[in-house]
C-alpha cells in the first residue's frame, strides 16, 4: 500500500508583514496552487506579539519545491527554511 507523502516546508520569518509578503510572492515565484498556512510562533517566554516569529507552511506532496531555493527565497525577507 502506498500512502500519500506529507511533505511540508516551513519558512520562518521575522514578522507578520514579511510572512504575508512571502505568501503573496510564493505563488508568483514557485507557481504553487494551494494557499500556504500562516502561523504565529511565539518565542518561549515571550508575550509581546512583536517578539513572535511567523511561519509559512507549504505542502509539497509532489516534492517539486527545491529546499535550497526556498531557503534563498526566505532569506530575501531575513527568514530561513526550517529543516524537518
Amino acid at each position: 500500500m502506498t500512502g500519500v507523502s506529507d511533505v511540508r516546508h516551513v519558512l520562518v520569518l521575522p514578522d507578520r508583514d514579511a510572512a504575508e509578503e512571502v505568501v503573496e510572492a510564493l505563488g508568483e515565484r514557485f507557481g504553487i496552487d494551494e494557499e500556504p498556512r500562516l502561523v504565529r510562533d511565539a518565542l518561549a517566554g515571550e508575550d509581546d506579539a512583536e517578539d513572535a516569529q511567523w511561519l509559512v507552511v507549504l505542502r509539497d506532496e509532489a516534492g517539486r519545491l527545491d529546499p535550497a531555493e526556498l531557503d534563498a527565497f526566505a532569506a530575501q525577507w531575513e527568514g530561513w527554511r526550517e529543516e524537518p
